[in-house]
């Protein structure tokens, strides 16, 4: 066997061992949100924090280092899919070497005690219970910006962890594009009031149906449930332990439904993704997401375009209407869909409307940036929350848990990831314009409950291939140009012109 291909079967074996404690440490994060008791928090944090520390310190060897740096200059010796791996790796390298592991372990530490405040302070709907765990992040967040440096804003540092390349310049263009479309459409549905009654979505919905309804959405959507399973936690997530492993938690209320049905097609669409990540390549970037927003606008996609579309409700409404006679049993299909599609401001980002909710990730953005540069502080953090959302929804925030306290993102570190939320949207909406261009009866084929030939399609253009491209190069490649906030809009306003009867010509001059 030739010298170089034997070094890369080595940086295989060290990448796949260092999944293994990653996939370890997913699995105590899981558990952490599903099962396990509370009373075993701190130690379960030290065990965290000693396996991130550990996988750290193997990324950062230098002898594997030193091994990525001939694998690179040797890369002619190697096939393309190889030499991207590498590539992708010795980047990734140099990024972890800026940080120590006293770092990584005081992170790690800082998190699991944040996730615990914000549980604590949700349930007795008490910002004061979370903040000073939250400023200790914080201030981390800030040396690991300086750690990892920038060039323009701190807040850059951070959103490359998620969105490779994506910078303050860029995402202050977009959401000044996203504030000044989106709440211009607002209103203008505004002054056409309430399109139907949408009372009978807060009645009294059985816990157990709701389960198994979502249960029976998730296996038509194609999600494999010998290679995942459904729990339920306090905030719905996705996990991947391996392609053959994904698992998605949900959450139910009685009085809300739909929020059920939406985390469910939304955590789905997460891990169809995951599932569809390539097995061989386990461990490498080639086995990876592209990024977090292409990640998102897998989710967003089958959640909006999918999951909230008429032709989804004719095969599905019949089934819920089934299990829940007593409430939708009077209900036509078009009076469902006109409801569930309502669009008005509300607290909860998970719940947001289509429109609204990028409103939502906009709010969420402007804290963290001013967070990092000093604009805002942690001890008055809820009341800037609050004031931003009276200035952007017109809402006056009951209390906290329906406020600041809403999201688990914070408590667990993630600064730079709400951006995604929304960047992920906009790919979905211009992923499913060219999935309908190059299957002309889709919306059909949704209609009779087959979903297959979506799932082909985005298995084909997109899940198979890993981190080979970037979200800006994967867009092209699939639609022939990058990121268009202008797909967005246009499905926007054809779907509502319909619910609101509206012409979309009045729209389109705003």
């Amino acid at each position: 066997m030739p010298v170089i291909q034997k070094q890369y079967e080595q940086y295989v074996a060290h990448l796949q061992k260092i999944q293994d404690l990653n996939s370890t440490l997913a699995l105590l994060h899981w558990d952490n949100e599903v099962n396990a008791p509370p009373k075993g928090a701190s130690l379960r944090g030290q065990q965290i924090a000693t396996l991130s520390a550990t996988v750290h310190e193997w990324t950062t060897r230098s002898e594997f280092g030193a091994l990525l740096i001939n694998l690179n200059a040797n890369r002619q010796a190697l096939s393309e899919d190889e030499a991207k791996n590498v590539e992708l790796s010795l980047a990734f390298y140099n990024k972890e070497k800026k940080l120590s592991t006293a770092f990584v372990t005081a992170f790690s530490r800082a998190k699991t005690n944040a996730f615990q405040a914000w549980l604590k302070a949700r349930k007795a709907k008490d910002y004061a219970l979370y903040k000073n765990e939250l400023s200790v992040l914080v201030d981390l967040l800030k040396e690991k910006a300086s750690l990892l440096g920038y060039e323009a804003h701190p807040y850059d540092a951070l959103i490359d962890e998620f969105e490779k390349g994506a910078t303050v310049a860029q995402l202050d263009v977009l959401f000044g594009d996203v504030r000044q479309e989106l709440v211009a459409f607002a209103k203008e549905i505004k002054a056409k009031g309430t399109p139907s009654e949408n009372a009978f979505l807060t009645r009294s919905y059985d816990k157990q149906k709701q389960w198994d309804f979502g249960i029976e959405l998730l296996t038509q959507m194609g999600y494999d449930f010998e290679a995942g399973r459904q729990d339920i936690s306090e905030h719905p997530f996705t996990t991947a332990f391996s392609s053959k492993d994904v698992r998605i938690t949900t959450k139910i209320e009685e009085n809300n439904p739909m929020n059920m049905i939406g985390s469910c097609i939304h955590e789905g669409g997460h891990a169809l993704y995951e599932m569809g990540l390539p097995a061989k390549q386990y461990g490498l970037p080639l086995g990876m997401a592209t990024s977090l927003s292409i990640h998102e606008s897998q989710s967003r996609l089958w959640e909006n375009q999918v999951g909230l579309s008429l032709a989804y409700w004719k095969v599905n409404f019949p089934k819920m209407q089934a299990r829940f006679p007593e409430f939708l049993g009077n209900l036509t299909v078009e009076e469902f869909y006109k409801a569930i599609n309502q669009l008005e401001p509300n607290f909860l980002r998970t719940i947001a409307d289509e429109i609204h909710y990028h409103l939502h990730v906009l709010i969420r953005y402007e804290i963290e940036k001013g967070l990092l540069d000093g604009t805002y502080d942690v001890a008055s953090l809820d009341l800037t929350w609050n004031q931003k959302y009276k200035e952007f929804l017109g809402l006056d925030v009951p209390d906290a848990t329906c406020g600041i306290l809403q999201d688990v993102h914070w408590a667990e570190g993630l600064f730079g990831y709400f951006p995604t939320y929304s960047l992920g949207s906009f790919y979905a909406a211009q992923f499913y314009s060219k999935a309908k261009e190059d299957l002309p009866n889709l919306e059909e084929q949704i209609a009779v409950g087959n979903m297959e030939p979506l799932l082909e399609w985005l298995r084909y253009h997109i899940h198979q291939h890993g981190q080979k491209y970037t979200s800006e190069e994967l867009c092209h490649r699939i639609t022939g140009e990058g990121l268009n906030l202008s797909y967005f809009m246009t499905y926007a306003r054809e779907k509502y012109s319909v619910i609101y009867n509206f012409d979309t010509k009045v729209l389109s001059e705003i």
